[in-house]
């Protein structure tokens, strides 16, 4: 397994759980983003290394790559390399034998059966046997993590998975475009109607007390409607700064479809 080189596509908290359990399980991992990445889930997004240079979730290292040779070194670091790379133009060059499309854009973005023997798409926007080989799903319930060989994800309902009771009322958006400046911090305990944040002067307040799970980085340019934050109403702050439940059921099923197709099942 550890010949094989895996380049994910994002490195957000979905695809930081999938980069961490294929980095666990022996494999190369690399990853692409955009060059201003807008995880809210921060302390648990490996793509905070495009800003900080380095960036570390749950022992696990990340460094940015500024050119594509520097990959094959940081790889034989044991370290994660994060390539700058919104349009995935480096995955010819990588010729990588696993490409896991784990951007959760929704909709594809580019990825096709042809960049690797073994292409995954994860979460809706992607069909089986068309753009890729497996698809793995995303959304919050029985089927959450299962593994698709024909068809696709559950589509996308802008509905946010119930945790602690609150689906949508637990994820914040701008009711503006502008730039934000953040008033709390993640791992804060916030109160239903506190101010979070304000995006050019207007207020940004949470709709439910809990947790400040995610928060988008201080200074960033957002659009009307932009998810910004995310509060956890179980209130517990061990969540902030570990992989989610989510994530890594989401990994585990990346990996098995890894694993069968590997086999050719």
């Amino acid at each position: 397994m550890n010949q094989k080189l895996v380049v994910v596509r994002g490195a957000g908290d979905l695809a930081t759980g999938i980069l961490y359990i294929l980095h666990q399980f022996g494999f190369q991992v690399a990853a692409t983003e955009l060059a201003q990445p807008s995880s809210i889930r921060r302390t648990v997004s490996l793509c905070e290394a495009v800003y900080e240079g380095t960036y570390t979730v749950e022992g696990v290292r990340a460094k940015r790559c500024d050119d594509r040779v520097e990959i094959r070194s940081i790889l034989s670091e044991g370290q994660i390399p994060i390539l700058i790379d919104p349009d995935g133009t480096a995955i010819r060059d990588l010729k990588p034998d696993i490409v896991v499309d784990a951007m959760i854009a929704k909709k594809n973005l580019g990825t096709r059966l042809d960049m690797a023997g073994i292409v995954i798409g994860v979460g809706p926007g992607f069909t089986a046997g068309q753009d890729v080989h497996a698809v793995v799903e995303t959304k919050r319930g029985h089927d959450l993590g299962r593994v698709i060989f024909e068809g696709s994800a559950v589509p996308n309902t802008g509905i946010p998975g119930m945790i602690g009771g609150y689906a949508r009322e637990r994820v914040i958006y701008s009711p503006i475009a502008g730039i934000i400046k953040t008033v709390k911090n993640i791992g804060d305990h916030v109160q239903a109607q506190e101010t979070i944040a304000t995006v050019d002067g207007t207020d940004i307040q949470s709709n439910i007390s809990g947790m400040l799970r995610g928060l988008i980085r201080d200074g960033f340019a957002v659009t009307e409607g932009f998810k910004i934050a995310d509060v956890d109403p179980r209130g517990i702050q061990e969540y902030c700064y570990t992989i989610s439940d989510k994530a890594r059921l989401v990994a585990f099923g990346t990996l098995l479809a890894i694993q069968m197709l590997l086999k050719g099942v």
